[in-house]
């Protein structure tokens, strides 16, 4: 399927012959994206595919209270961190029998994933961003990885540019004393 630009995609949302179209091609667009995005906060593939879903469910929903004053990549982006965040909070109520805390848990989950390539130091690496607080895990991630603008995070995370630069920084100062420590 062609790539269109979001305008289409919301034009085509409005049209209630169309909304179909726009869901293929909102889905086709942003999939890849958003689902790498999700796994890297809640680690578990099939956890990723529960809350990507639960995330365009969401999309579909809302958009047609969508007032376009942010990008609707942005704004997706938002729906799927706080659904991933959610399900983690969700998850760590359900296992409240356990001594271990959810990153344990995360980290553990990665180690067992049959879905994980990474080698010895990426593997490594995750677990050390596993270390970080949760915020701090996600701003180094879509910083590190996506290498997401800090005006754009600013956006989805609703928060201050010079507050999220100082997160990076401490959560990359953690990750080096992980890695140089173990």
């Amino acid at each position: 399927m062609a790539q269109i630009d979001d305008k289409t995609i919301l034009d085509l949302f409005k049209d209630e012959k169309t909304r179909n179209t726009a869901l293929s091609h909102l889905i086709s667009k942003y999939q890849q994206r958003l689902y790498w995005h999700i796994r890297k906060i809640v680690i578990d593939h099939d956890d990723s595919d529960d809350v990507l879903q639960n995330t365009y469910i969401k999309v579909w929903k809302g958009l047609e209270n969508f007032k376009e004053e942010s990008q609707l990549y942005t704004w997706m982006y938002r729906i799927a961190t706080n659904e991933a965040l959610t399900h983690l909070k969700q998850k760590q109520r359900k296992q409240t029998t356990s001594i271990h805390p959810i990153e344990y848990q995360l980290s553990k989950s990665l180690e067992s994933d049959v879905y994980f390539e990474g080698d010895e130091i990426q593997l490594k690496l995750q677990q050390a961003i596993l270390t970080l607080p949760e915020k701090q895990r996600i701003v180094f991630n879509m910083r590190y990885y996506d290498e997401t603008p800090y005006e754009q995070m600013s956006e989805i995370l609703e928060t201050s540019v010079g507050a999220l630069k100082a997160s990076y920084h401490i959560a990359a100062k953690k990750v080096e004393e992980f890695l140089t420590t173990r």
